[in-house]
């Protein structure tokens, strides 16, 4: 009888065997077809050096060859300037010129015919470095003169790279060349951060976490709708502020003025005074949970996004909405302001990152290459580039365009925050717990990291969900699902030798979006 099974393990069993056939095959290069080896070297020099190839020939380069009649190995035809003559150079060009560089053209000097090889190596010779070069970008500069006389069209080159052939031999066959694959650069080494206090004091999950600009205190929000504030050195309690009446989703200290701001679900946008430990201000427009919020750095601006689908700019003085940055078809997730342009950046639900025109409210660019919800944004401290996160990728981008950079690949999860420092140390904190600490200019992953959860909670509730580097940037600190805040610190006892960098130069295969 025979036994049935399901398609997907006789699809698997399937793929198994064809596995097994070919696996001696493996990895193994494919051998070279000449006939297609000739055809694409013949396509590539048509390609690149089309507009040369009728140039004249070296006579001891034909001799080499066989005589001025040996066919070409790539099947190009013999130019019949060359058969049956004793020519010491084909004759080329439609004006006449002097015999070497660095003769004035005259009557007496101009000639139809270039000049033999010892004359112009003697003349190289005699002529110093700066005026050789000066000479050979003047040709190469006027080659394309000579082309378009000719009536044929002038190759975009520009004279540099003429320069780099005249320096390298001008040899042909060194553009044919295969290519070595990139290979990665060998990234920077960073301590390990372990974890050195754990602070619990939140009666929900912790959703939020902001410094202060003196680095004295920090602050969260909770979901128990409360913003509780901190001492940065003993992880002490200092004041507890109620008034949103849901989750505290965001919250941002002023460098500017004694402010707190905060937002939360309840649509609610507030401007607490630390003078007075009260809301001054409430800022109304947002039509569902506010995510997120930034101040701007250098003018008293504050922007917040929403599961509305809008960012939108507020005059902190006044409360006035000064744009509704709208564009997004899904809810926006988080925002970042900068001095530079461009001054706001977006990510949303809708797998798009918007960079906008702070004074239009419009957007400059869209970025598209995302596949999944973009939650988390952060500008580089330094560098003039921004990372986002994705639970596809992890992508730098570069300002002010948005060119993209490369991907950081190996973090399988929801992503929800991002904090990068001035050493390159860029952190990725993830809905299941595991934060993951990359080298910023490679991209290389050097520590993960997965704390145990508070004891007496389970173990779906370990993700993290912001994360921060104080002010010093020595410290990390790790806002949690099990409602504790958990700060790390670099290992001041690691060296390079006790925790190597396990990084091997390979090849690189970067997807590019």
């Amino acid at each position: 009888e025979v036994q049935k099974h399901s398609v997907h393990t006789l699809v698997f069993r399937s793929l198994k065997r064809t596995h097994d056939m070919f696996v001696a095959d493996n990895a193994k290069p494919i051998p070279l077809d000449e006939e297609s080896h000739k055809v694409k070297m013949a396509v590539k020099l048509r390609t690149e050096y089309g507009s040369v190839l009728h140039m004249p020939t070296l006579k001891e380069n034909l001799r080499e060859k066989g005589g001025p009649n040996t066919g070409d190995p790539y099947g190009h035809k013999q130019y019949s300037g060359n058969q049956g003559q004793e020519v010491e150079y084909m004759v080329t060009g439609t004006h006449p010129y002097p015999p070497g560089p660095g003769v004035a053209l005259t009557a007496d000097t101009k000639v139809q015919r270039m000049p033999s090889e010892s004359a112009s190596q003697s003349l190289a010779v005699a002529l110093p470095a700066s005026q050789s070069r000066l000479d050979a970008n003047r040709t190469a500069a006027g080659v394309g003169d000579v082309y378009r006389h000719a009536g044929i069209s002038e190759r975009s080159q520009t004279p540099g790279m003429s320069v780099a052939m005249v320096e390298a031999g001008g040899n042909k066959s060194s553009a044919l060349m295969p290519k070595k694959a990139p290979t990665m650069p060998k990234p920077q080494w960073h301590p390990p951060w372990k974890l050195y206090r754990v602070i619990s004091g939140h009666l929900g999950w912790v959703r939020c976490i902001a410094v202060e600009p003196g680095n004295q205190w920090f602050v969260t929000g909770s979901a128990d709708r409360t913003i509780k504030i901190w001492d940065l050195a003993s992880g002490k309690l200092k004041l507890s502020l109620t008034g949103h009446i849901s989750t505290v989703r965001g919250v941002i200290v002023s460098a500017r003025s004694p402010y707190l701001f905060s937002c939360g679900e309840d649509k609610q946008v507030k401007c607490w005074d630390l003078e007075y430990n009260k809301v001054i201000r409430h800022y109304h427009g947002h039509l569902s949970a506010v995510y997120g919020l930034d101040l701007h750095p250098t003018i008293d601006v504050l922007v917040t996004c929403s599961r509305d689908s809008t960012a939108r700019i507020w005059d902190v003085r006044t409360k006035a909405s000064v744009h509704t940055l709208s564009g997004h078809t899904n809810a926006v997730a988080t925002v970042k302001c900068q001095a530079a342009e461009p001054q706001i950046i977006t990510g949303s639900h809708d797998t798009t990152i918007r960079l906008w025109d702070l004074v239009a409210g419009k957007t400059r660019v869209t970025l598209t290459n995302h596949k999944k919800s973009v939650r988390a944004v952060v500008l580089h401290p330094r560098h003039y580039t921004f990372a986002s996160g994705s639970p596809d990728n992890i992508k730098q981008w570069k300002f002010p365009d948005g060119n993209f950079i490369q991907n950081l690949s190996g973090h399988n999860a929801i992503i929800n925050t991002l904090a990068v420092n001035s050493d390159g140390v860029l952190v990725s904190g993830a809905d299941n717990g595991t934060m993951h600490l990359w080298d910023w200019r490679t991209g290389y992953n050097f520590q993960r990291v997965h704390a145990a959860v508070q004891p007496g909670s389970l173990d779906s509730e370990s993700g993290i969900f912001a994360c921060v580097f104080d002010q010093s940037e020595s410290r990390l600190l790790t806002a949690e699902a099990d409602k504790t805040i958990k700060v790390y610190k670099e290992d001041d006892t690691a060296t390079e030798e006790t925790h190597p960098v396990s990084w091997k130069p390979e090849i690189i295969k970067r997807k590019r979006f």
